[in-house]
Order: C-alpha cells, then structure tokens, then sequence
C-alpha cells in the first residue's frame, strides 16, 4: 500500500514524458501515442483496458505508475434522472459531484475544492469549513466519472458544486482547458461555466482569457446589507466594486455574465430587493437565473413562494433584463444548488 502512495498517476504525464518512459524501456516510439490516446481520450482507468498495448508492457507500466481515479462511496439518483455521487479521492478527500441528464444532453456539477470557506449562510456546503482544493485532473475526473456511470458524453460542466472556483483559480483554469481540448474531452468554451461568489481578482483574471468560458455569479441580494449576511465570505468585495468590475469584463471579453439569485422568503424578495436587483441589471448585458431557494437542514431560511418569483421574472422582463426561472434539479437527493454537503446516505 505504501509504495502504491508513493506511485506517479500516470495521468500527470505529458506525452513527451510517456516518450521518454517507453525509450528507457526499449519501445518502439508509436506505443507512446497509442497509451497517451487511452489515458486521456479514452479515459481508461487502468493499464489492462488499453486492449492493443502488449501485456508485457502494461504490467512494466503498472510496476511504475497507477491511476489515482476516485472511488464511488455513494451513489444516488433522483427522481428526475439526476445523479449525486460522493467521490473518495486517494488520500482519504471526498468530494460531490452531480450528473444531470437532459433530452440526449449530459451536463455536470462538479467541485473545485473539498467544502468551502466562504460560509454562505443558505449554502450546507460551507457548514463544515474548507478541507482543501482540489487539482485539476481530480476537477476533470468527476466528469469522467460521471460520462463513465451514464455512458454517454458530457456535454458541458458547470463549476457551481462544493468550494469557490476562483479560490482554486489556477486549478480552475487548468480543469477548465483539459475538459475544452480538442484532444480530450472537447467539449465547447461556452459550455463551461464559472460560477463564483463575486471574488473580483478572480473575475479580473478570468476576463484576461482568451477562450470563450462563460462566468456566473452569486448575486443573491443587491443590497449590501443583505448580500454581507448571506455572504460573508465576500463582504469585502462591494457591490459597487462588483458592478464595475463585472462591466469591465462585458467590454473586455464581450460575453454575457449570468446571475445566480436564490430567493429567500422574507429576505431577499422584498419590494425593495426587487428594485435594487432591477437597478444592478438595467442597462447591462446580463441574464438573470431565479432560482427557487433549496431547504437544507438546520437552516431557517426557506424557500420565496413561486409567485413572487414570477412577479420579479415579469418585472425584470419589463425592464429589458433576461430572466429564467431556473427549475432545480436532484433536490429530492440532496443534489441541488446549495445542498451538497457530502452526506453518507448508503442506499440499500
């Protein structure tokens, strides 16, 4: 066990790496485009799978590198198709990760860190604290996971599960090219979405990219007061800051931020809520998602009842602002926005 610790995952390779392995073992140069090939287009999990590879060979490979894939620890599905699963990486970390099928579509929520810091009141993720960041590949392998368990393709990934993605920024922004490159997963820019809380460094240094990511944000309230209590974690980083910053990021990149806005009855879908929320959105380019808050246990906060959420969709409407109501999906698994929290639920 402990010289498999101590083992190199093979997936931290480059192909120029593989090259050089395969030269000290006296093989022909072609093999090493061939194992590149299963490890990162085909997302094999072992060397035993990679059928046109001598056996030879992968038993030399697997003397000297392992795959450090999680393990499943639970799985549960919902009864809209979702699918929640608890990931144990191999030191011991866990993490949530949810599959949402859609009409022949794949979509994915994955974490960036292993609970979260920034101590959102509504949000059970953060209860527990932040254990630690996640790396790139550890990113990526929740959607292999996922891809692998529904076997079909996933067609895009929202970085909105455990932990604040710009808190992990590099981590991120690797994860985020691995799952766009052409030669692995491939799946579009624009079907990768950022969500983070309103960490403006982050926003800044996302908005320098030159790939067509797309950036959510938490917005919640558009009242300071109101925002610095539900969000804690980002009280320093103002909404007047905010604002700025994010239409600095409409002109530099020309992409269309989306805000996230959980309404919390009695709280955030006030009359005066409203209106501030209309006033952050007027005149910009935005899309606003309302998103129906999810209980979660111990917390007071409770979900806005569905026709204030309709009568602020018909208001921001009026006043040119695009506006969803966002259905959300797996709550009854504990698989929505807010409620993942890596809860141990063995299903028999």
């Amino acid at each position: 066990m402990e010289h498999t610790k101590r083992m190199r995952d093979v997936r931290s390779l480059t192909l120029d790496d593989i090259k050089a392995v395969l030269a000290d073992l006296n093989q022909p140069a072609f093999r090493a485009k061939q194992i590149y090939e299963w490890i990162f287009s085909k997302n094999v999990c072992s060397f035993d799978e990679m059928t046109n590879v001598p056996k030879t060979l992968r038993d030399e490979l697997s003397q000297r590198f392992t795959f450090g894939v999680p393990t499943e620890i639970v799985k549960q599905v919902s009864r809209d198709g979702s699918r929640k699963y608890l990931l144990e990486f191999p030191d011991g970390t866990s993490v949530e990760t949810v599959g949402m099928p859609s009409r022949n579509k794949l979509s994915v929520c994955v974490s960036t860190q292993a609970g979260c810091a920034m101590g959102c009141v509504f949000c059970a993720t953060g209860f527990n604290g932040l254990a630690r960041s996640l790396s790139a590949q550890e990113i990526v392998d929740q959607v292999h996971h996922v891809a692998r368990d529904f076997g079909e393709r996933v067609t895009s990934v929202v970085f909105m599960g455990q932990g604040e993605p710009f808190a992990n920024f590099d981590n991120t922004v690797t994860a985020l090219r691995m799952l766009n490159d052409p030669e692995g997963v491939n799946i579009g820019a624009r079907h990768l979405t950022v969500s983070t809380c309103g960490v403006i460094p982050g926003i800044k240094r996302f908005a320098e990219l030159p790939e067509q990511f797309t950036l959510a944000i938490s917005l919640h309230s558009a009242i300071q007061s109101t925002r610095n209590k539900l969000m804690p974690g980002v009280r320093k980083y103002t909404l007047q800051r905010l604002h700025e910053t994010l239409q600095t990021y409409v002109e530099k990149t020309g992409r269309r931020p989306s805000y996230e806005f959980a309404m919390i009855d009695g709280i955030n879908d006030t009359t005066p809520e409203m209106d501030a929320l209309i006033d952050f959105c007027a005149g910009t380019l935005c899309h606003v998602n309302l998103i129906q808050l999810n209980d979660t246990p111990g917390s007071l906060l409770k979900p806005s009842p569905v026709h204030k959420i309709e009568t602020l969709q018909r208001r921001l409407t009026m006043h040119g602002v695009e506006t969803t109501i966002r259905n959300s999906r797996g709550n009854d698994i504990d698989a929505a926005c807010g409620q993942l929290k890596q809860k141990r639920v063995y299903l028999s």
